[in-house]
């Protein structure tokens, strides 16, 4: 029996390719006199290029733009700070996150979240959602010291639970880091499908929508 489900945060909570897109969108617009001489949409674009879907840490996106595109009003330092600072307040979640949890926090699951990333930032990020309260324990891989697909980071969020492999379900985004990084740990494992990734291999299931969720744990 299913006791604990656990989530990735990128990608699986958080719509990340629409958050950063609506922070850099407004990034420009807060500093359009410093960034006058640049086009909205090719810095705009440029951002996320360079950012690869996150997996580019953003002092180097930072440098790269301000460097070709030749920024002198304002420092890569101050863009990144503001990235750091305020993109918690541009968080879009996926449609039905905040159904979702309630609903399986009604039926009495134990949940949690095991996210890679920089501490301070994924912190402020799941406040942006709002969604802290819903979670029994969020391990992030800056503080753990041990990133996914490790089997580590996946042991002590089960221990921090008291359950075993096979009483948890573990949901994300990313084929190998989330999908196949659970499986080998014994826990069930759904992709949330992003066409960004290859289909990893022989999910438990995969879902469109976190709605779909509570039906599927509820028949295992």
């Amino acid at each position: 029996m299913i006791r604990a489900i656990l989530f990735d945060l990128d990608g699986t909570l958080l719509d990340r390719d629409a958050s950063i897109k609506h922070f850099i969108t407004h990034q420009y617009d807060r500093f359009a006199v410093k960034l006058a001489k640049i086009a909205k949409k090719d810095y705009i674009s440029r951002f996320i290029e360079l950012d690869c879907r996150g997996y580019v840490w953003k002092d180097k996106v930072y440098q790269t733009l301000v460097s070709e595109f030749g920024i002198e009003a304002i420092s890569w330092a101050e863009l990144l700070e503001d990235y750091e600072i305020n993109f918690m307040h541009f968080c879009i979640p996926f449609v039905n996150l905040l159904e979702t949890l309630e609903a399986l926090a009604k039926e009495g699951y134990l949940l949690g979240i095991i996210t890679n990333g920089i501490g301070k930032f994924q912190q402020r990020t799941i406040q942006g959602l709002g969604i802290e309260k819903y979670f029994q324990t969020i391990l992030i891989s800056e503080f753990e010291g041990v990133r996914k697909p490790e089997a580590e980071i996946f042991l002590r969020a089960l221990s921090n639970l008291n359950i075993l492999p096979n009483e948890s379900v573990f949901i994300g985004d990313h084929p190998q880091t989330d999908v196949m990084g659970a499986k080998r740990m014994g826990m069930k494992s759904i992709w949330k499908r992003d066409l960004g990734w290859q289909e990893p291999e022989h999910p438990d299931a995969i879902i469109d929508d976190l709605s779909e969720l509570a039906e599927i744990v509820a028949s295992w």
